[in-house]
């Protein structure tokens, strides 16, 4: 054979099986997605209940919180690499989640799986500060699904919560416009700091309810056991928060939203976390136990002993409203009538002043 066909047939053979190649690659990335976005929903656990035990201890969450790890991998890892990357150029560039690759395979339930990729799909949206489209959403889970919408986005939007601490909110009914809302009041919508990326919300509410369930404060060395359950650790970059010791100690202190302090007479020093007064205002007991019985998959009252301090507290909050409510009332009538007062003794004035004239011209 003369070289020339030959060297035709080696590019031929070379050409088919990067083709081959290629499209055993393009078949396996649908099940990549497929894995990523059903592996995104926390794993129910038998004993869910008593993740939250009565007495407190530092393997408090732990089943949970393993899982809640893994959810926080799954969900975010396909738009995060770092908040200090996240204003980088290459974000700005065309993502696989707008126009997503995404094959079914036959005989498989296709509403366990739309869920996930529509979780994904929010969180770029919220990532990039892009407006969330009841349009693009149904692109992304197919229009043959229209029917089950509002069941998929309910899903989504339940995991995303239970992550992020974010709620879902159409904010115009016109255009059908969505938005992911931070829980707390954070800067930039649970960012903290300026700039693209994901909230750090969740995070907050999970140390928030860790304090309360230690009697209001807890150490710092507890805190830290517990977020290394999540896999958050001191010093170590995380990809959603960044630098948690920065975060934690810095700027949710600087916030007010944390109160980082020496405990008294410790020596060496050791510190402890309380509650800061923006958290106690946004907030409260009640609220963060919601949360935590959301990511249990149970009710608040599964844990008699922290719900009946929440009650409490929810009690207390509203009779130091009332009293607030009473006392603006109070001086508000108090100033309506020393206005009255002195509008009279005015007219009472006037009134006298005239009749006296009148008895003073009348005389002379």
């Amino acid at each position: 054979m003369p070289r020339r066909q030959k060297s035709k047939l080696r590019a031929s053979e070379k050409r088919g099986r990067a083709r081959a190649e290629a499209q055993g690659e393009g078949a396996q990335a649908p099940v990549a997605v497929e894995e990523e976005s059903t592996s995104s929903s926390p794993p129910q656990s038998e004993d869910a209940t008593q993740s939250l035990p009565r007495a407190v201890s530092s393997s408090t969450f732990q089943g949970r919180r393993r899982a809640q790890a893994i959810t926080i991998t799954s969900t975010a890892n396909m738009c995060t690499r770092s908040d200090e990357d996240s204003n980088s150029q290459d974000e700005d560039r065309a993502s696989p989640f707008e126009v997503p690759y995404y094959t079914e395979s036959a005989g498989e339930d296709s509403l366990i799986r739309k869920p996930g990729l529509l979780e994904q799909f929010l969180l770029y949206k919220y990532k990039m500060k892009q407006p969330i489209l009841k349009e693009d959403m149904l692109k992304i889970i197919g229009q043959n699904y229209e029917d089950q919408f509002p069941e998929i986005l309910k899903k989504a939007s339940e995991r995303i919560e239970i992550v992020f601490a974010v709620d879902l909110k159409e904010i115009d009914s016109t255009k059908q416009s969505y938005d992911l809302i931070s829980k707390l009041k954070l800067p930039n919508n649970g960012r903290v700091r300026a700039g693209r990326g994901l909230p750090k919300t969740g995070l907050l509410m999970n140390i928030l309810g860790m304090i309360f369930m230690k009697g209001n404060c807890a150490a710092e060395e507890d805190i830290w056991k517990f977020l290394g359950m999540m896999r958050v650790y001191a010093g170590r970059k995380h990809f959603i928060y960044g630098e948690p010791r920065k975060l934690i100690t810095k700027d949710l202190v600087r916030l007010e939203y944390l109160e980082y302090r020496q405990v008294a007479n410790s020596d060496p020093p050791r510190y402890e976390f309380l509650w800061g007064p923006k958290a106690q205002a946004e907030t409260s007991k009640m609220k963060v136990l919601e949360f935590l019985a959301k990511v249990n998959d149970t009710i608040p009252s599964a844990f008699p002993s922290y719900y009946e301090e929440a009650l409490k507290d929810e009690e207390k909050k509203v009779q130091t409203r009332a009293m607030v409510t009473a006392g603006t009332i109070a001086k508000a009538t108090w100033f309506y009538f020393s206005q009255c007062k002195a509008d009279l003794i005015y007219s009472l004035n006037q009134n006298f002043s005239q009749v006296l004239q009148r008895h003073l011209k009348s005389k002379y």
